[in-house]
């Protein structure tokens, strides 16, 4: 079980990278994580496959909110996606390629790989190895996360040597009308965490008082939360958490 590197408790966690619309920043975009590694931040992205199963740095499994385009990210091939503009910057949706090329081990990047089951099964496997071959090699801090357990688990086989996680929340079954009742229950309560070799949570802000996450931390896990945006908001995590990741404000930095 490969250990989250200490990087990753130091400076917070831009989520979706350092992304401000007003600045020319859109989420997850090149503008956003060239501002986060300028600032010092580490970084959060999010990973959805084009039609030609390339890694895209990408949130929504749908095109519009983000680009203006209909249609789903995994209908377009990735040099079709890094020619579509993302609203409010001035570049494409970029390939995790691109980005590791861009952060370059400056700081630590923590990736999000997005269920393709639906329904957080186990019918995953081809992004979690694209993922494993574009980072083979890459010798910056980096880290796995996933809500679906099976997508870890899948990664993990993949890429031993990269610390995983697990992305966790209350699972309040009407936030998540695409899982079964059996399935909140089962994601709530982090069963899965040492089945698939993970070293650390990212675990909904607002549910950090659950028992099993102080139980996790005392048994020696790292704790991370989503979405903090605020610093009052930020106080109040850190009594639980050993760091966050944020949006919407300037986090303070270790020796800013």
């Amino acid at each position: 079980m490969p250990a989250l590197h200490p990087d990753f408790l130091r400076a917070p966690l831009a989520h979706r990278a350092y992304h401000d619309m007003a600045k020319g920043r859109p989420e997850n975009s090149i503008e956003a994580i060239r501002a986060a590694v300028d600032a010092g931040y580490g970084i959060e992205i999010d990973i959805q496959p084009s039609a030609d199963a390339v890694p895209m740095v990408f949130h929504d499994y749908e095109l519009a909110r983000l680009t203006g385009q209909q249609g789903k990210i995994s209908s377009l091939s990735a040099a079709a996606l890094a020619r579509l503009p993302l609203i409010g910057g001035g570049e494409g949706v970029p390939t995790l390629a691109r980005v590791l090329a861009e952060v370059a081990g400056r700081v630590p990047l923590l990736i999000e790989i997005k269920d393709q089951s639906g329904t957080s099964g186990p019918e995953v496997g081809a992004l979690e190895g694209a993922v494993a071959k574009v980072l083979a090699g890459y010798a910056g801090p980096v880290a796995v996360m996933s809500f679906n357990p099976h997508s870890v688990a899948a990664f993990h086989a993949h890429a031993p040597g990269i610390a995983v996680g697990l992305t966790t929340a209350a699972y309040q079954p009407e936030d998540y009308p695409e899982l079964l009742g059996a399935v909140c229950d089962h994601l709530r309560d982090i069963r899965d965490y040492d089945r698939v070799s993970a070293s650390f949570i990212s675990h909904e802000a607002s549910d950090l008082a659950r028992p099993r996450v102080a139980d996790l931390k005392a048994a020696g896990a790292k704790v991370l939360c989503w979405t903090i945006r605020s610093p009052e908001a930020e106080a109040k995590a850190r009594e639980v958490a050993h760091n966050i990741t944020f949006e919407g404000y300037a986090a303070a930095r270790p020796g800013a």
